[in-house]
């Protein structure tokens, strides 16, 4: 098309500084009437862009012209360099050529700025292998299919179309349209097992209304009132909202949160070992006090 072999002869002219007509012509494979016919069309958009004739000549741009400076502000194309970067570094495929591309036209360094790595700190290969396999089938949009293990350890085997990669709180999730289930669901990415890409496709967009999927599995939402020793400070600042967290005279936490009671909130609570204590609500105290009792009895 027209306006790609225009873009890419600006783009060759930013970067060579001056080109012939007939290396030009012999590059994109049209005649160099063509190639002065695009000039024309370059120089009446405003694109500063001259031949000079005889020995030694060829076509041009004028100097210190930069793009950009005509057809965005300087803070559109940061900003369009960053969401490139943050492509880049999710190794999102072809992305590199077009980053380089645009920063030589906007007249820009392309700083690289932002780094992802997928897997926990001490995971294995194939961890990062299951990252990209997920990610390579929401870019696809080809459904995947893998066994997931539930927070009560239960088994079972899924057919999901994925939509999103979210890290939230201190995991990895995968957000998608469940086949088995008929609805939207996150899966902890720590949990997929023998993960595979099928070759069939689908055509669900993302919706709206993506973070409210806890109240569609009916899972409630409860209040905790958590009493931490000072020694767990750093997990305090760490994992928790300035707003929510007390310091006690004696260097102790009282710590308020909200959380969707499961599993993991348990779990959670438990990963403090002597140093938290459940104040309210009762029943979370209850249950975490029979947890830990059931833990005790194995060792006596």
């Amino acid at each position: 098309m027209q306006i790609n072999r225009l873009l890419e002869i600006v783009y060759i002219l930013l970067e060579k500084k001056q080109v012939t007509a007939k290396q030009l012509a012999e590059q994109f494979e049209v005649s160099q009437r063509t190639i002065y016919r695009d000039i024309d069309t370059l120089s009446a958009a405003g694109i500063p862009v001259y031949t000079n004739k005889g020995k030694g000549g060829g076509i041009r741009l004028l100097d210190q012209f930069v793009l950009g400076k005509s057809m965005l502000s300087d803070k559109e194309q940061v900003d369009i360099l960053s969401s490139l970067q943050g492509l880049n570094a999710l190794n999102v495929p072809d992305v590199e050529p077009v980053l380089n591309k645009l920063a030589a036209i906007f007249n820009k360094n392309s700083t690289s700025w932002i780094d992802v790595h997928f897997s926990r700190w001490g995971s294995d290969a194939a961890e990062q292998e299951r990252f990209n396999l997920l990610k390579t089938a929401i870019l696809s949009r080809n459904i995947v299919t893998f066994n997931y293990y539930s927070s009560n350890g239960e088994k079972t085997e899924r057919r999901v179309e994925p939509l999103k990669l979210i890290f939230k709180g201190q995991g990895w999730y995968i957000y998608g349209f469940c086949r088995l289930k008929n609805d939207f669901r996150m899966f902890k990415v720590s949990r997929i097992k023998n993960a595979a890409c099928s070759k069939e496709t689908f055509a669900r967009e993302v919706p709206k209304d993506i973070w409210d999927y806890p109240s569609s599995m009916n899972h409630r939402k409860v209040e905790l009132v958590l009493r931490i020793e000072s020694r767990m400070a750093y997990r305090v600042y760490d994992e928790f909202d300035q707003e929510g967290i007390t310091k006690n005279p004696d260097g102790s936490f009282i710590v308020k949160v909200n959380y969707v009671e499961d599993e993991w909130v348990y779990g959670y609570i438990m990963s403090y070992g002597q140093d938290a204590e459940i104040i309210e609500p009762k029943h979370v105290r209850d249950i975490i006090r029979e947890r830990l009792e059931a833990s005790l009895r194995k060792y006596l």
